[in-house]
């Protein structure tokens, strides 16, 4: 249980009443430590509230500008800068990845396109041989390791959640056309124009506006969700029926979030740092047509699993009953698990936090948390209940 009172800071339009009273619950009833709620209309955000604290001692207040790690949040953001650059006519999803970057070619992966990065569908979820502590903050070496990798299925024939080296992947096609890093793209093509703080590689001078998460995605505590899963290395997958998600998970450790070597490292895949107003400016800029162009937008929440198609690796954790359909980068909500539009697009993170566009509605959303709760699949209870608020008011106001 969280306080019986928390203080809660920023506006909230009077029909999106239940909202704020929403996010105040979930420091009463889920033990909130510090978060943040920013949903858009039309661009303009109608719900901008935060509260709580940064850090576990509560000692430090939220603000509107607080940062916060959001995991695999950050994967819409990574989507997104690719996404723009198959805008600009610069990248062609189904072309080879080796059109880009030629040294992927080795390992039999000559031919597999660029689509299947963004899909989950590569087979590269990890590097054959675990990476030591520390090495995820060298691109390059992470980089030449997942060029060298044979895919761990053949590519195109399944799915599975690539949930770290998804960002190195399509990090590294960004940055052979750029001569950008990928976080250096994030800013000066999206976040600086926008006005949006979000960063994938933080700049120390931000660190002091990060919040600390409380609680981690770490090996210990996926021990804990899996109880009796073997640690990689594994030969193949049929090893063990855990072995996707352990690979996809621990192969390439990216050590304590809370540090500044984190902070600053880009791991496009998980370590975007960023307020919710930020995450859902963008989102909200996306749905506006600032970013791409229609066509762009409907490709990007066009469906690339097939129906009832398992995914070999969040399946694991995902809840009872929930059937994953990536779009580009993209979580599809076809189920309506949130809100009641299935062509609503996002992604969620480890720990809780959320960042979805629902175009039909002009409407963007964003929710980020710093005490460790429920999944990337969008079943942590405090996202669930800001979300039923948000699509109740809407209701609201169209009846």
């Amino acid at each position: 249980m969280g306080p019986a009172t928390v203080n809660v800071n920023g506006h909230c339009a009077p029909e999106f009443a239940g909202v704020q009273e929403a996010f105040e619950r979930n420091f009463r009833r889920h033990g909130e430590v510090g978060a943040a709620v920013t949903v858009t209309l039309d661009g303009e955000p109608v719900v901008d509230l935060w509260g709580g604290h940064k850090d576990a001692d509560r000692t430090r207040d939220w603000e509107r500008d607080t940062l916060v790690n959001v995991y695999s949040t950050s994967k819409g953001m990574t989507a997104l800068c690719a996404h723009l650059l198959v805008d600009r006519g610069e990248l062609d999803l189904d072309a080879p990845v080796a059109r880009y970057w030629p040294e992927f070619a080795q390992a039999g992966k000559a031919d597999l396109p660029v689509r299947w990065l963004l899909s989950h569908r590569s087979g590269l979820i990890a590097p054959r041989t675990p990476l030591p502590p520390g090495r995820a903050y060298d691109w390059d070496e992470v980089c030449a390791v997942l060029a060298a990798t044979e895919p761990w299925w053949e590519p195109g024939t399944a799915q599975g959640y690539h949930a770290v080296t998804f960002g190195f992947l399509v990090g590294e096609v960004v940055r052979r056309i750029t001569g950008q890093s990928l976080g250096a793209f994030l800013r000066s093509e999206i976040a600086e124009p926008l006005g949006a703080r979000v960063f994938i590689g933080t700049p120390a001078e931000e660190h002091a506006a990060c919040a600390d998460m409380v609680g981690q995605l770490d090996e210990s505590l996926l021990a804990e969700r899996l109880p009796g899963a073997p640690r990689p290395p594994f030969r193949s997958l049929d090893d063990h029926p855990m072995a996707v998600i352990m690979l996809s998970l621990v192969s390439i450790p990216t050590g304590d979030v809370n540090s500044a070597a984190y902070r600053s490292a880009e791991i496009p895949g998980g370590n975007a740092h960023a307020s919710a107003h930020g995450l859902a400016t963008v989102y909200g800029a996306l749905g506006g047509g600032r970013l791409v162009g229609t066509g762009t937008l409907e490709e990007m929440r066009r469906s690339q699993s097939r129906p009832g198609e398992p995914d070999l690796a969040i399946g694991a954790l995902a809840p009872p009953g929930f059937e994953l359909r990536w779009g580009l980068g993209y979580m599809l909500n076809h189920q309506c698990r949130l809100g009641p539009n299935p062509r609503a697009f996002g992604h969620g993170g480890a720990g809780g936090s959320y960042a979805f566009l629902d175009p039909e509605n002009r409407l963007s959303y964003a929710y980020t948390m710093n005490k460790y709760g429920g999944g990337t699949a969008g079943d942590d209870p405090r996202n669930g209940g800001l979300v039923k608020a948000v699509y109740q008011a809407l209701e609201g106001r169209s009846g």
